[in-house]
């Protein structure tokens, strides 16, 4: 067994090399679907765990009061919001408060924010609901009151994202497909011109009593080999231009905007496993495919 496989190998190594035109072909070919669906996997990744973050403030709307309201009046929105339906808690945060805040998310830059002298953010009243059915009701309700300048709140948000995310769910799939179907056409190609080069040396195999799989084993490495190849380029250049992305935007900016990014090694494992069970498919299923026309499947 073990013989067999390392005289498979040996040959599909071969083979590669005597038609490195087209297995050349092939492996941009596979590297290049690769690399389509590894961005859509990175831009889906990255959406997924963004809109996940702005769900975990999903449940609380943060009502910001005019400068000019009094601690009474305050205190006079809090108490009808209590009792509102689905409200679970409610919370005062102050400018200074609020101000701490925003230090805590810029990181090693908050200092930048003692310059500013006067502190320009307003207070706020965070309201906490027990379903996402209520923070509409409780939004609007919140936004009668006299004293309130501006209401955040992102249901909109998480709609929006919630589309893009579908979207681009199905749009990786439709293109996935058709490069794969490209893919495997390619490959096909690559391995039927190795076929057509040994095609007397395939019937003398037939002859003598060799079986299909034997005689169909170094085709079948080739096409698998093409594949990690095109598996192997594609991990190496998805975690490189990812790794500069990352680089460039900085984890201060991500920390400002509050927006979490995938982190380049969490990236890179699951980008090895799919890529190489993706790359090994195709490469197999091409020269599965290359055969077909002689020996009995």
């Amino acid at each position: 067994m073990l013989r067999s496989l390392i005289y498979n190998i040996r040959q599909g190594f071969t083979q590669i090399f005597r038609n490195r035109g087209m297995s050349l072909a092939s492996i941009f070919s596979i590297t290049a679907m690769l690399l389509i669906l590894g961005l859509f996997f990175v831009i889906m990744v990255n959406i997924n765990m963004f809109t996940e973050a702005v769900k975990q403030d999903y449940d609380q709307i943060e009502v910001f009061l005019l400068d000019s309201t009094s601690q009474e009046e305050t205190m006079n929105i809090m108490s009808q919001l209590k009792h509102c339906d689905g409200v679970t808690d409610v919370e005062y945060r102050s400018e200074d408060e609020a101000l701490e805040i925003m230090k805590q998310r810029w990181g090693e830059s908050g200092y930048l924010l003692d310059t500013l002298g006067e502190n320009p953010l307003p207070s706020s009243i965070l309201i906490t609901v027990d379903s996402l059915d209520h923070a509409g009701q409780v939004a609007e309700y919140a936004g009668t009151f006299d004293g309130v300048e501006d209401i955040q709140y992102y249901q909109e948000t998480v709609e929006k994202l919630t589309k893009i995310t579908d979207f681009l769910q199905i749009a990786a799939l439709i293109v996935m497909a058709f490069l794969v179907v490209v893919s495997v056409v390619v490959v096909s190609n690559t391995v039927k011109l190795t076929v057509f080069a040994r095609a007397r040396e395939i019937r003398i195999m037939k002859y003598i009593g060799a079986t299909n799989w034997f005689i169909r084993g170094p085709f079948l490495a080739e096409g698998i080999l093409i594949g990690m190849m095109a598996s192997a380029i594609a991990t190496g250049l998805i975690a490189l231009i990812y790794g500069k992305i990352v680089e460039l935007i900085g984890a201060q900016v991500l920390a400002i905007v509050s927006c979490p990014l995938i982190s380049v090694s969490y990236l890179t494992e699951n980008m090895v496993i799919i890529f190489l069970a993706l790359g090994m498919s195709i490469g197999a299923w091409g020269s599965i495919v290359s055969m077909r026309r002689f020996l009995d499947t």
